[in-house]
């Protein structure tokens, strides 16, 4: 995999820069001051991920990622929390806040090595077929997989694709998050940002903003916060 950086700041390229080098994990194709001189340069390259800091002028990191094609996987780099939400609505791959820790890069890395693989497979061509209360099937390869709905943990849109986190694996799927929304039924699932739907039986922890399942960090979207907490927290909610 190989990837670009975009932040106007000399030393936030140098620091993200050495922090990529040090995992070895990807190739780092080119680095940008600006939005502009980035997007010369995918005209003619092609890139798998890009690295791309939210507040800068004349085109801020937001604007270049609504340019950017639907396969472009992204992963934000800002100083400014507030910005956290936005970019998963954005379908980034992650959200990175500087200072950037060494092992939460790793893992986003982790992550958009994984995705990049499952997009580049047949499973992108995949169909979901469900006639029961119980479980769907998902086809991948030639073959038909049942998913228990009591094994799907929480689904996640990314592009035009979602990724449905079961407990062993993550399987890809061409369809929008709403539409397989209504094939899982029940009132265990809830839409809880504009990219992801979450199985209430596997939520550890949450605060205001997050919904923390295993290792993974949930965004909960302005929209969606009060439905949230009246079906999971009988209605407890902080002004805060």
């Amino acid at each position: 995999m190989n990837c670009i950086i975009v932040d106007d700041e000399p030393l936030a390229r140098e620091e993200m820069r050495s922090l990529i080098n040090e995992t070895s994990k990807i190739e780092i194709l080119g680095e940008f001051s600006n939005a502009l001189s980035a997007l010369e340069f995918l005209k003619d390259n092609e890139v798998d991920l890009i690295f791309l800091d939210i507040e800068m002028p004349v085109v801020t990191g937001v604007e270049f990622a609504e340019m950017l094609p639907k396969r472009s996987l992204i992963i934000f780099t800002t100083a400014y929390a507030q910005y956290a939400l936005k970019s998963y609505e954005l379908e980034a791959v992650d959200y990175l806040l500087k200072p950037i820790d060494p092992g939460r890069l790793e893992k986003a890395i982790d992550k958009a090595v994984l995705y990049a693989e499952l997009l580049s497979k047949d499973t992108v061509k995949n169909t979901i077929e469900s006639n029961s209360t119980d479980f769907l099937f998902i086809k991948a390869e030639r073959r038909f997989y049942k998913i228990n709905f009591s094994e799907i943990k929480f689904i996640e849109g990314l592009k035009d694709y979602v990724v449905i986190h079961i407990r062993q694996q993550k399987l890809i799927t061409a369809m929008n998050l709403k539409t397989i929304h209504q094939k899982v039924s029940g009132d265990r699932f809830i839409r809880v940002s504009k990219s992801y739907v979450v199985n209430l039986d596997y939520i550890d922890s949450f605060d205001n903003h997050t919904i923390y399942i295993e290792s993974s960090e949930i965004p909960i979207g302005e929209v969606y916060r009060a439905d949230f907490f009246e079906k999971y927290a009988g209605g407890l909610l902080n002004s805060d």
